[in-house]
């Protein structure tokens, strides 16, 4: 059969065509950075591991063997060789107060105080540094727990080192003390009846001891100077990069009032942040709102946004609420009286049916909730606050969260994973505080804190987050995964074997887990083809690495988006 010449000649632009539509895509295709000879940990549905990844466009382009990746690099690639050096994905924090964190270290240094003397000496330095009449704030710190004398500082403690200046001194939640000068500008006397869900301390003589609780603090607090917008921005900014520098990649605020998210906005609308920010958002900058249940309907109808509104960098997780205190205050609310004191079960701040109201107007307006609730009797109520809400409108699929859950029991975890409910634990109180759980609340208590075994099985990696409750904890990511491993606090006493946990699993919910918290699963949390380009170089191999060293591990580069936001030049 003869062949035409002009048909000849269309099978040959046939045949060349795609040829050179090939050679041209090659150039297009070329990485932005490339990653090789290592140990690519990629934490995706089969765990495997890499030698090398490609990243264009701040996204994952393609995750193989060095001659795959190479074979991407152009004359303007980054090429970095590993020499065999482990990366894991970028580390998610599920619960971080991290502009507090930073806040704290322009503030009284307290959180280095062992002794109640440490702590006055202080106070007395930074007198100094100020004029009589300026306010002196104090950073986040663990009286309780940190000082020999395990107490809190007595107001007339605070008056003989600043007699002239007003003294805020927040601790690590929950309580501040204040010296005689801000109780009298806050109007406090003996006469002043605690607020719902608060209480102010009164020594012998029934005089206030400057010791402040839960909803009395905003007595004090609400006539605090706030610091400058530019200086705040400073600050955020600078709480981003330390947290970078720890190999974290995003986090979940743990609480951020309208002012707060403002930085956060302005931060993100210069392209200035290096965080991946999902903010759980305190409308009326309480978590235990005081409007009356219209009041809060109003709120939350008119703000005109709900949950997950937002893109890759900030967006809305939910709105947060609290229920109870801490264990390592004495404050949770328990199922059982605590130890020594058979009349005591911890604080409950607000009433079972007001909180099933108000978490039913957030899921009612399309706003997921998380509740903070530590004491097992705490969980109950925040469990039945959610059946509450799914009675009118399902959440099974809007991941509703109980935020630290630390005293959690597995009926309750049944009743959490029929409502599709999610807990974010943090494993790293037990690092530095283990011993005062087990002070306020007995060793068996100690023993079952935080049962990330116990979660892990009944509810799933996905359903679990990793956080630390910075600056309440250390933000080391590789300490609180250490804890999570060992069950080892610093002192190498071991608490509640039985509820250790693998490297693997350590792992995953530092980033699988912790991207399901504000749903963004499909984007960060493992390093697969299309994701974000949010990695870390580490020092050690967390997988196999002597199990005691994991704590000590470091991050050598932090990526996100394809871009360095951290690098350790030592």
């Amino acid at each position: 059969m003869k062949i035409s010449k002009t048909a000849f000649m269309l099978s040959v632009c046939l045949m060349v065509f795609p040829t050179l539509l090939y050679s041209a895509s090659t150039l297009e295709r070329y990485a932005d950075m490339v990653l090789y000879n290592g140990k690519i940990v990629t934490a995706d549905k089969t765990f495997r591991m890499a030698q090398a990844v490609a990243i264009r466009d701040g996204k994952f382009l393609v995750v193989g063997t060095d001659r795959e990746v190479l074979d991407l690099s152009g004359p303007e690639t980054i090429r970095k060789n590993l020499e065999g050096k482990t990366v894991i994905p970028g580390l998610i924090d599920s619960h971080n107060h991290m502009d507090m964190a930073e806040e704290g270290l322009h503030a009284v240094p307290l959180h280095k105080a062992k002794t109640i003397g440490e702590a006055l000496a202080f106070i007395k330095e930074a007198t100094g540094k100020v004029k009589p009449g300026e306010w002196i704030r104090g950073n986040a710190w663990h009286p309780l727990a940190q000082l020999q004398e395990k107490r809190y500082l007595t107001r007339q403690e605070i008056d003989s080192v600043a007699p002239d200046n007003p003294v805020f001194l927040p601790t690590v939640g929950h309580a501040v003390m204040c010296n005689s000068l801000a109780l009298r500008l806050a109007e406090i006397t003996k006469d002043t009846p605690d607020p719902k869900g608060g209480a102010i301390h009164k020594d012998a003589t029934g005089e206030p001891d400057g010791v402040l609780h839960e909803a009395a603090i905003r007595l004090v607090a609400k006539i605090v100077p706030p610091l400058p917008f530019d200086v705040r921005v400073t600050i955020f900014k600078d709480a981003m990069k330390r947290l970078n520098s720890a190999g974290l990649t995003g986090v979940v605020i743990g609480s951020a009032d309208p002012d707060s998210f403002k930085i956060y906005q302005y931060l993100w609308s210069k392209h200035e942040a290096t965080m991946r920010v999902s903010v759980m958002y305190t409308p009326t900058g309480e978590y235990m709102p005081e409007e009356t249940e219209e009041q809060w309907e109003q709120i939350i109808k008119r703000m005109g946004f709900y949950s997950g509104f937002g893109d890759h960098w900030l967006n809305f997780s939910g709105i947060k609420l609290m229920i109870d205190g801490g264990m390592t205050l004495r404050t949770a609310h328990t199922r059982k009286p605590y130890p020594h004191d058979t009349n005591y079960r911890g604080s409950l701040l607000i009433a079972p049916e007001r909180l099933n109201k108000l978490v039913g107007i957030c899921n009612r307006y399309n706003w997921r909730v998380g509740i903070h609730c530590v004491g097992d009797a705490a969980i109950d109520r925040a469990l039945d606050a959610y059946e509450y809400a799914d009675k009118e409108k399902s959440i099974k699929e809007q991941r509703f969260s109980l935020i630290h859950a630390s005293l959690m029991q597995p009926d309750q975890m049944e009743r959490a994973k029929k409502l599709g409910v999610r807990v974010d634990l943090q494993n790293n109180f037990m690092w530095d505080k283990a011993a005062t759980v087990e002070r306020f609340l007995g060793k068996e208590m100690a023993n079952r804190a935080c049962p990330t075994r116990w979660l892990i099985d009944r509810l799933g990696l996905a359903g679990i987050g990793a956080g630390t409750d910075s600056p309440v904890n250390t933000f080391n990511p590789f300490i609180n995964m250490y804890v999570m491993v060992t069950r080892k606090d610093k002192n190498g006493v071991v608490y509640g074997a039985d509820q250790k946990i693998s490297r693997e699993e350590a792992l995953r919910l530092y980033t699988n887990g912790s991207a399901a918290y504000s749903f963004k699963e499909k984007l960060v949390g493992s390093i697969e083809p299309g994701k974000l380009a949010d990695l870390v170089i580490i020092s050690q191999d967390i997988l196999t690495c002597p199990e005691e060293t994991i704590k000590d591990i470091q991050s050598e580069m932090t990526i996100i988006g394809g871009k360095i936001a951290y690098e350790n030049r030592k």
